[in-house]
This record gives structure tokens, C-alpha cells and sequence, in this order.
């Protein structure tokens, strides 16, 4: 039986809500790995609200979070860790520039949180279980080294007037994303380094785990998993993913993730692939 190194994003893809997942898909994931597949993790999320998933899966891989800005395996500590990190200087100056336009913001430094001000609202976004600290107050005040995310909560209408200011200040030195052009994310920015994408870091764990290229499945449904279903030899989508994924994917599902997109694909992909 060919062996496979199969990579997940979690929201949108597995998950239909902040944390629910399907038992099926659970224990057909343990099922995979009894016959030798191997299952990584490939999220946005951190290490702290993405853990449950790789708990609940049963999982002895390395996981890759903030979008392959962080590389970690939970259970081996000699693991080479990769970390890349958005400098400090240059998302105070993104902050402090656009604060007309801001809302709200936070860093995250692994699962340490830097958080503009408290809102309760915005609480389901900075995934607080499990967060090693909450520090609060002027990002120019509490944040004293770079991070390995940074998410700006702009005010209605100005994610845009943001994300032309970070891209004609930083050329490609900082790159942003902005959730949702046009639904209720429409002004939540992602900021991040260039070296940080999933392809590179499936990549990675590729090579870690003794996988080629042509063994590597990868499924998602966001804008962020575009470099993760590019470098896999077979790139998945789930149905009303992201329009440019769309584009690159191999195979668009037929369902959603409410509808188990996932486990309908890899049960009957894998039977006939064996």
C-alpha cells in the first residue's frame, strides 16, 4: 500500500466553527495512521487552539502553525524547530501609523498574546485557552520582541487603506493579507513574514518525515493554504474555498467541511489508491 503524508488546515477545512470536529473524521484519522499514513497539521491558528485537533487525531508529527511561521513537534523536543518572526519595529510602526483606522490588534509571540485593548468580542479570535500570558496596553509599550504573528482589526471599510500602507511601505520585506474581501472579515489583516507559507513548510516536514513530493496530499480552503495545495503532487479544496485556490487545486470537493468534505474524499481516494 502506497504511503501517504497527508496536510490539513484546520478552519474551513475540518473545522465547520471555532472548534468542532466530526468523531468520523477522528477515528478514521487514527485508522489512516494504523496503516502507516502520516497526518500533519497546517494552520493560522497557534500551537495552543490548534492542539485539541492533534490531540483528538492522535497525532506523532510535527504541527505547523501561524501559516508555517512556527514548526514545532509536540512530543519530540530535540525537533528542529523553525521560527519565523515579523520584526517588532516595523509592526509597532504599522500600528502607530494606522491607528485612525484600527480597531483593535494583538501579536502573538508561540502562545504569548499582546493585545491593544480588551474587547469581548473579538475574544473568539485570540483563541485565549491555553494562552500563556495576555499582556495588555500600547503595543509600543508591551511588545519587546518580534512575534510570530500579528492581526490588525481595522475599522469598518479600512482594511484596505492599511494594507496599501504596508505594501508600499515594507515592498514585500512584510506582506499582508486581509481575511475576507468582501464578507464579515473584511477588515481583519493578517501580517506576516515572507519566509512564512505552508508549502515551504510542508516542504520541510516533508523531508523530516522521509516523504517525496509525490507522496504528499494537502487539503484546504483559504487564500493562506495557496503554497501548501501548490506544492503537494495532489492539491484538494473543499467546496466555496477561496477563489484563487480554486484556481490551483487539483480537485475542488463537492462539500463543505460541515458536510465532512474531508473524510468523504480520503475515504474513498485512499480505497482506491491503495
Amino acid at each position: 500500500m502506497k504511503k501517504y503524508l497527508i496536510a490539513l488546515d484546520l478552519d474551513g477545512t475540518i473545522l465547520y466553527d471555532f472548534d468542532s470536529l466530526s468523531e468520523t473524521l477522528c477515528e478514521f484519522m487514527k485508522k489512516l495512521q494504523e496503516f502507516g499514513h502520516k497526518i500533519v497539521i497546517a494552520t493560522g491558528r497557534p500551537f495552543r487552539s490548534s492542539k485539541f485537533v492533534y490531540e483528538r487525531f492522535g497525532l506523532d508529527t510535527p504541527i505547523i502553525n501561524y501559516n508555517g511561521g512556527l514548526i514545532t513537534h509536540p512530543n519530540h523536543k530535540e525537533f528542529p524547530v523553525v521560527n519565523y518572526t515579523v520584526n517588532k519595529d516595523a509592526i509597532i510602526d504599522i500600528f502607530e501609523t494606522n491607528l485612525e483606522h484600527i480597531r483593535n490588534a494583538f501579536s502573538e509571540v508561540y502562545d504569548e498574546i499582546y493585545l491593544y485593548k480588551e474587547e469581548k468580542e473579538i475574544e473568539p479570535l485570540l483563541h485565549v485557552d491555553g494562552a500563556t500570558d495576555i499582556i495588555v496596553g500600547d503595543l509600543k509599550e508591551i511588545l519587546n520582541t518580534d512575534t510570530n504573528g500579528f492581526i490588525i482589526i481595522g475599522k469598518q471599510g479600512r482594511g484596505k487603506i492599511i494594507k496599501e500602507y504596508i505594501d508600499n511601505k515594507y515592498q514585500g520585506e512584510v506582506l499582508c493579507r486581509i481575511w475576507d474581501l468582501t464578507g464579515e472579515f473584511d477588515s481583519i489583516l493578517e501580517i506576516y513574514t515572507p519566509e512564512s507559507n505552508k508549502g515551504k513548510a510542508l516542504n520541510y516536514v516533508a523531508e523530516y518525515l522521509g516523504f517525496d513530493q509525490n507522496q504528499v496530499i494537502a487539503i484546504g480552503d483559504g487564500h493562506n493554504d495557496i503554497e501548501m495545495i501548490e506544492y503537494a503532487n495532489l492539491g484538494v479544496c473543499v467546496k466555496n474555498s477561496h477563489p484563487d485556490l480554486i484556481k490551483v487545486a487539483d480537485i475542488v470537493l463537492e462539500h463543505t467541511s460541515s458536510e465532512n468534505a474531508v473524510y468523504r474524499f480520503l475515504s474513498k481516494y485512499l480505497s482506491q489508491n491503495k
